[in-house]
């Protein structure tokens, strides 16, 4: 039973270390969705999303089909322009800095 705890509270103290982006990075990469997104992650206007405080996972993948062409609508093919010159790194960089910051 030590040894279960033990474990669990190891895991539990390296779950930081599984983020995959730096946010430092990605806060020099954001300046171009400070448009939309403002310079907190709370969109200017009700027609964008809120980012600040979204899980790591989830921006990224979304950042990902957007530069990949798998979403449409809305506006997709703005987000598309964004992110087409943008790096793999990149892209986990910006997803973990909009993931530090407070919903």
């Amino acid at each position: 039973m030590k040894k279960i705890v033990l474990l669990l509270g190891l895991m539990a103290c390296s779950l930081p270390a599984l983020a995959k982006g730096d946010a430092q990075a990605g806060e020099a990469k954001a300046m171009t969705c400070v448009a939309c997104h403002g310079m907190s992650g709370k969109a200017s206007a009700p027609l964008y999303p809120n980012i600040g405080g979204q899980s790591e996972a989830y921006l990224e993948h979304s950042l990902q089909a957007y530069k990949k062409g798998e979403r449409s609508g809305g506006q997709a093919e703005i987000m598309k322009a964004y992110v087409s010159g943008l790096s793999d790194e990149d892209i986990s960089n910006l997803a973990a800095y909009y993931a530090s910051m407070k919903p």
